[in-house]
C-alpha cells in the first residue's frame, strides 16, 4: 500500500507543479506540445481536431492581453454585422443563421442574454427601475401634501372672513374635511402604511389570497423581488412565445422548433433594445421621440416574418396581426408568473 500511495503522491504532486510553474516544453509562457493539453490527441494544425482546442497555448501576461483584445474585437466585429441587419433585415439574418451561417452574426442566445444584462443596467441608471423611480414617487407624495396644506391654510382663512361676515361655512367645513382626509392618506402611502387594512374580499380565491396580502403589506419589497424574478427568469419568455410560432404556422413541416425558436429569440432581443433606447431618450428628455417607438415593433415583426419564412405581403400583415396579438398574451403570462413568484418569495 505505501508504494501505491508514493506513486499517488509523486502524480498529483506533478499535477499540482505542472499547473503552477512552467515545465519541459515551455519556453517564455508558451507550449510547444505535439498533442492537446486539452484532450490528448496529437495535433495536425493550429486546432486540435477533437475538441477545437488551439494547439499553441501561452501562460503568459501578453497572451493573456492578446486574448482578451481579440475576444473583444471579435465580438465586436460580430456586432456590427449583426445589429444594422436585426434592426433592417432581421429575416434575412434569421435564415441565414438557421441556414448555417454561425461563424458571421452573434448567436441569438447571446445577444439575447447580452440585451438582457443591457436593458436592465440602463433601466436603473436612468431610475425607470429601483430606487430612482421609488424617490420620484416619494418627492410627488411630498409636492402633493404641501400644496393641500396651503389650499387648507387659504380655506380656513375665508372661513373666517365669512364667520366675521356671518356667511354659512358648511360648504367650506367639507372641503376642509376632503383637504386633511387626503393628506391623511398621502401621509399613509408616503410612509408605506397599507392603505386598505381589512380583510381581502371572500370573493377572491384562496390560493390568491397570500400575495394579494404580502403585496398590500410590503409593496416595496415586493417590488423589488418582483424585478429581481425579472431579470433572473427572462429566458421564460422564449419557451411561452416559441408555441405561438407553432400557431402561426400549423401545417408547413419545413420550420421545426428550432427555426421558431431562433426567430422569437432574435425578435425578443430587438424589442429589448427598443426599451433601452426608450429608457435612454426618457432620460434625456425626449418623451415624445421615445413614444414614437412604440410603433416599430409591428413593423419589425412584419419584416422578420416575411423574409425568414418567405411570405407574402397579405400572407404577411395577416401573420404579424396574430403575432402581435400573441406577444401581448406572452408578455401578459410573463408578467402574471414574474409577479406570482416576486410575491411568493
Amino acid at each position: 500500500m505505501g508504494e501505491f500511495e508514493a506513486i499517488g503522491d509523486a502524480i498529483t504532486g506533478g499535477l499540482v507543479a505542472r499547473a503552477v510553474e512552467p515545465q519541459a516544453g515551455e519556453t517564455g509562457g508558451h507550449t510547444h506540445e505535439k498533442n492537446c493539453l486539452n484532450c490528448g490527441t496529437k495535433l495536425i494544425g493550429p486546432y486540435c481536431s477533437a475538441c477545437g482546442q488551439k494547439s499553441h497555448v501561452h501562460r503568459s501576461v501578453r497572451g493573456f492581453l492578446q486574448d482578451f483584445v481579440q475576444g473583444l474585437f471579435n465580438f465586436e466585429g460580430k456586432i456590427w454585422r449583426t445589429l444594422p441587419m436585426l434592426a433592417w433585415r432581421p429575416g434575412e439574418m434569421t435564415r441565414r443563421y438557421i441556414a448555417g451561417e454561425r461563424a458571421r452574426f452573434i448567436s441569438p442566445v447571446a445577444l439575447y442574454l447580452f440585451t438582457v444584462f443591457a436593458m436592465f443596467a440602463v433601466l436603473n441608471y436612468t431610475g425607470a427601475l429601483g430606487s430612482g423611480t421609488t424617490k420620484n414617487f416619494k418627492e410627488g407624495l411630498k409636492t402633493e401634501i404641501v400644496d393641500a396644506q396651503a389650499k387648507i391654510v387659504k380655506l380656513e382663512a375665508q372661513r373666517k372672513a365669512d364667520l366675521a361676515a356671518g356667511k354659512p361655512v358648511a360648504e367650506l367645513d367639507k372641503k376642509i374635511a376632503k383637504r386633511k382626509e387626503d393628506i391623511a392618506e398621502t401621509a399613509k402611502m408616503l410612509s408605506g402604511t397599507p392603505l386598505v387594512t381589512g380583510d381581502i374580499d371572500n370573493g377572491t380565491p384562496g390560493w390568491l389570497r397570500p400575495f394579494i396580502e404580502n403585496a398590500r403589506d410590503n409593496p416595496e419589497v415586493v417590488t423589488m423581488k418582483v424585478q429581481d424574478a425579472a431579470s433572473k427568469y427572462s429566458w421564460m419568455l422564449i419557451p411561452l412565445s416559441v408555441p405561438f410560432m407553432w400557431l402561426l404556422f400549423p401545417f408547413r413541416r419545413s420550420f421545426n422548433t428550432y427555426d421558431h425558436a431562433v426567430f422569437v429569440t432574435y425578435s425578443l432581443s430587438f424589442m429589448m433594445m427598443l426599451v433601452i433606447a426608450s429608457g435612454l431618450l426618457v432620460s434625456a428628455g425626449l418623451t415624445g421621440l421615445a413614444g414614437l417607438l412604440f410603433f416599430v415593433p409591428p413593423f419589425h415583426m412584419y419584416r422578420q416574418l416575411k423574409q425568414a419564412y418567405g411570405l407574402g405581403r397579405f400572407s404577411a400583415i395577416m401573420r404579424t396581426m396574430a403575432l402581435v396579438t400573441f406577444a401581448i398574451i406572452a408578455a401578459a403570462l410573463f408578467a402574471a408568473t414574474i409577479a406570482a413568484i416576486g410575491a411568493s418569495s
